[in-house]
């Protein structure tokens, strides 16, 4: 056990807990720093009055600008069973926030000669089976490598983040298993939690240290993050920790604490104060020299010339007309955000405790109120008017052969929308292209000679999708009996059983693990259980099924065999 941090509790931190356990129920929030001026206190304050309360969980912001903390303060409460409110000290998990300090680990294991970020990850981690093309470490940290999520993988193997306590060997074991990757490193931009947990390994093995001790020594001492740590065992009393809660479709709240021992892609534990220690490092370097933190923030390009949105542990943007460098984080039931405005010297931080939380939107507002001045609002989009009779010739079932996704488009209110016209409508922006709220844009365009139309789906950061049209699929529960069987995967060790129940196909591991699958196209199908995944059943040169590859989120062709 790591005793890097084991001290005995003194009895007056006993007392002290005690009396902080006995704070009545109508104590404020705590305010730590107000620098920001009472008119944009009290807009800040209206950002969080949700979370103002004693009788729900909450959130923690700070604010700094120009070399100084303007404003941090507490809203609602650390804990619930014992009264105690969030206060600006409060600890929270950071989730995938925590992904900029593995990648700055990194960076410094580069600053000493230990490693290059052009390195083969089989240099330092030769369980990782040869694929094929080489796999960089750049690629782990900038989501390019094309390996699988863990957590997605661990999911379908019936171990999913919080029913099970995972560790470093296991992802690390889960990884030398796997037989394919979501595509060809470099190829294709897809955020995976795999490459950074790996990279846990990889300071290990380059610096005799863990990451925990490795950060503790480099990072957050130097900088004077005295209240931050990684979670390297869950079980470790952490003094101060908020505890994680979610909320129930039906209004409950319950603890949703984090179970699990792997950390560098998640598990930093740390303060808003924290947090902006780190953030105001990139414009006064303390830990790392300029060109090292410069070079977190150049986007990974594709190999095809395709920028992505992402650097090493950053995500890069902009927000109404200003450049930012942001990442979100989201482990049980903590959120948080901590996004940077490089040229206006501006940093946000937002850590909670409440999973129904949005810190990313919260962060934004608290920017609109303190950058007034510099932000400009996202040009208005004039859509066009599209003859109906246009719109019903796009319409249908496409899919794409890559991931086995189908967008299946119908008229809804006289406008072209996703998920059989229950999605939101797209808006067209020129002829046959289309967009999303989110950006996201669709052209349609039909080949010549082809009977069909197909349509370009292009998103900032990511490779183009070129989804076919496809003929829907409606098979008899006659029909769905040739896929009925037993299921296994090498890759994940678990069997699946396809069975026809009440004239549709099931696919269980267990029998509380079970989903129904709807039929799209010719031996597709899709689940909508926990998320959607895609399934697409393989036959041999006889036309016999022999098994189905699952495709879900960031997992991709994954392959099972029927027995």
């Amino acid at each position: 056990m790591n005793q890097r941090r084991r001290t005995a509790l003194p009895r007056i931190a006993v007392l002290a807990a005690i009396l902080i356990a006995l704070v009545p129920r109508g104590a404020p929030a705590q305010v730590g720093v107000n620098l920001a001026g009472p008119e944009a206190a009290a807009a800040i304050d209206k950002v969080f009055a949700f979370f103002d309360t004693t009788t729900r969980p909450g959130c923690a912001l700070g604010v700094w600008r120009d070399g100084k903390i303007i404003y941090s303060r507490g809203y609602g409460m650390a804990n619930l069973e014992y009264n105690v409110p969030i206060t600006p000290e409060t600890i929270f998990e950071a989730g995938s926030v925590s992904k900029q300090f593995t990648a700055a680990a990194i960076q410094l294991l580069c600053r000493d000669g230990k490693l290059a970020l052009a390195d083969d990850i089989r240099k330092l981690l030769p369980e990782v089976p040869q694929f094929g093309p080489l796999i960089t470490i750049k690629h782990l940290l900038t989501h390019t490598s094309g390996i699988r999520d863990q957590w997605g993988l661990l999911s379908a193997a019936g171990r999913p983040p919080g029913r099970a306590v995972h560790t470093l060997g296991e992802i690390l074991d889960l990884v030398s298993r796997q037989r394919d990757l979501n595509f060809a490193p470099g190829s294709d931009y897809l955020y995976s939690n795999t490459g950074y947990a790996l990279m846990a390994w990889v300071v290990l093995r380059a610096s005799g240290k863990s990451l925990a001790d490795f950060s503790m020594e480099r990072i957050f001492r130097p900088l004077g993050m005295a209240r931050t740590q990684w979670r390297d065992d869950y079980s470790e009393i952490v003094k101060g920790r908020a505890t994680a809660y979610s909320q129930s479709p039906v209004g409950s709240i319950h603890q949703d604490m984090s179970f699990t021992n792997v950390y560098g892609n998640g598990g930093l534990l740390t303060t808003v104060g924290d947090l902006l220690v780190w953030a105001e490092n990139f414009w006064t370097p303390r830990v790392l020299d300029r060109a090292s933190l410069d070079e977190m923030e150049i986007p990974m390009v594709l190999n095809d010339g395709t920028p992505t949105i992402y650097g090493l542990g950053l995500g890069v943007g902009s927000y109404k007309g200003v450049r930012e460098v942001s990442h979100s984080g989201s482990t049980a039931g903590y959120r948080a955000y901590l996004v940077r405005f490089p040229e206006h010297k501006t940093a946000v931080a937002v850590l909670s405790n409440f999973g129904v939380t949005n810190p990313s939107d919260l962060a934004h507002k608290v920017a609109d109120i303190i950058l007034a001045g510099a932000l400009k609002p996202a040009p208005a989009i004039d859509p066009l008017p599209v003859p109906a009779a246009e719109l019903q010739a796009w319409a249908g079932l496409y899919h794409d052969p890559r991931t086995d996704a189908v967008m299946s488009l119908a008229l809804k209110d006289g406008r072209l929308a996703d998920n059989g016209g229950r999605g939101p409508a797209l808006v067209c922006v020129a002829q046959g292209c289309f967009t999303t709220a989110g950006g996201t844009q669709l052209v349609f365009v039909k080949p010549e000679g082809a009977e069909a139309p197909m349509v370009r789906v292009t998103a900032a950061g990511v490779a183009p999708a070129v989804y076919a049209r496809e003929e829907p699929a409606r098979p008899t529960p006659e029909a769905l009996v040739e896929y009925a069987g037993s299921y296994w995967s090498d890759e994940l060790e678990v069997t699946y059983v396809a069975e026809v129940k009440e004239g549709k196909l099931t696919l269980r591991r267990r029998p509380d693990a079970a989903m129904t699958l709807e039929p799209t196209y010719m031996d597709g199908f899709a689940s909508r259980s926990g998320g959607t995944t895609f399934f697409r059943f393989i036959r041999d040169s006889r036309g016999r099924v022999v098994g189905f590859s699952a495709n879900s989120g960031r997992v991709r062709n994954l392959k099972f065999t029927k027995k």
